[in-house]
C-alpha cells in the first residue's frame, strides 16, 4: 500500500529541511512525498524540489494546498503533514495494518517538543480530547484512505478550520483509526506567546467555530 505524503508550506519558517531529511526513508520504501508551496517568498521551493518527489505551487491556503496536492498523488492512502511535525519511523507501517477491506481514516497522538511538565498536560488534554470527540486537528498527522477522501470532496475550502471540518465530514462516515505512536510537533508557538495565552485562544476559536463565526475571521483572529 502506497501513501502519499502531502506537505503545504508558505516559507521555510517550520524547518522544512529537517522534516524532509526524516522523510526519505519512506520515499525509499515506495511512498510518495508532494510539497504544496503556497507562494514561499525565501528557498523553499528549491530545497523542496531536492528532497520530494513532487514540488508544486498553490494558492495560500492549506485547505486549498493540500487539496491540490492530494488531486496529483498517486497512493491508496493521502497524509497530511504539517511543516513542523515528525512522524514516528514506523507510521506508514503502523497505517498498513489498518484493515484495508473498508475505507479508512485517522490520526497519530501527538507529542509537543518542549520538555516542560505544562506540555505533557497539554498534549495528554489533546489527545483524549481526540479520541472521545471523534476530531482530529492537522498537527496529528490525519490519514484518509485515498478514495474516501474524494467520496467527501476533500478539505472544505475555508481560511482555517479545515481539519475540524474534515473531521466533522469523515465522522459522518466512520470513526477514525486513533493510533497511539505520537508525532512529534513543535511547541514554538505555545512557547512565542505564552502557553495560556495559546491555550485560551485557541478555546475562543473553537467555540466563535462552532457558534458559526466565519472561518475568514477566525483566519483574522488567529494571525
Amino acid at each position: 500500500m502506497k501513501v502519499s505524503i502531502i506537505i503545504p508550506v508558505l516559507n521555510e519558517e517550520h524547518n522544512l529541511s529537517k522534516i524532509l531529511n526524516c522523510l526519505q526513508g519512506f520515499r525509499h520504501a515506495g511512498h510518495e512525498v508532494i510539497v504544496v508551496d503556497g507562494g514561499s517568498t525565501d528557498n523553499t521551493f528549491k530545497l523542496a524540489q531536492q528532497a520530494a518527489d513532487r514540488v508544486i505551487e498553490s494558492e495560500p491556503g492549506r485547505a486549498l494546498q493540500m487539496n491540490h496536492g492530494a488531486s496529483i498523488a498517486s497512493g491508496e492512502v493521502y497524509l497530511f503533514l504539517h511543516a513542523d511535525t515528525v512522524l514516528p519511523g514506523n507510521a506508514l507501517e503502523l497505517i498498513a495494518l489498518i484493515p484495508q477491506s473498508r475505507h479508512f481514516w485517522g490520526h497519530f497522538e501527538i507529542r509537543l517538543s518542549s520538555d516542560r511538565i505544562i506540555f505533557r498536560l497539554i498534549e495528554t488534554l489533546v489527545n483524549l480530547r481526540s479520541r472521545l470527540s471523534s476530531i482530529a486537528t492537522g498537527d496529528q498527522a490525519i490519514f484518509i484512505e485515498a478514495k474516501l477522501f474524494k467520496n467527501i470532496g476533500g478539505f472544505p475550502q475555508i481560511a482555517l478550520m479545515e481539519d475540524i471540518a474534515v473531521s466533522r465530514l469523515l465522522k459522518k462516515q466512520l470513526k477514525p483509526v486513533c493510533l497511539k505512536s505520537k508525532v512529534l510537533t513543535s511547541s514554538r508557538r505555545w512557547e512565542t506567546n505564552g502557553v495560556l495565552a495559546t491555550v485560551l485562544l485557541m478555546w475562543k476559536l473553537r467555540l466563535y467555530y462552532f457558534l458559526g463565526v466565519s472561518p475568514q475571521r477566525l483566519s483574522q483572529l488567529y494571525r
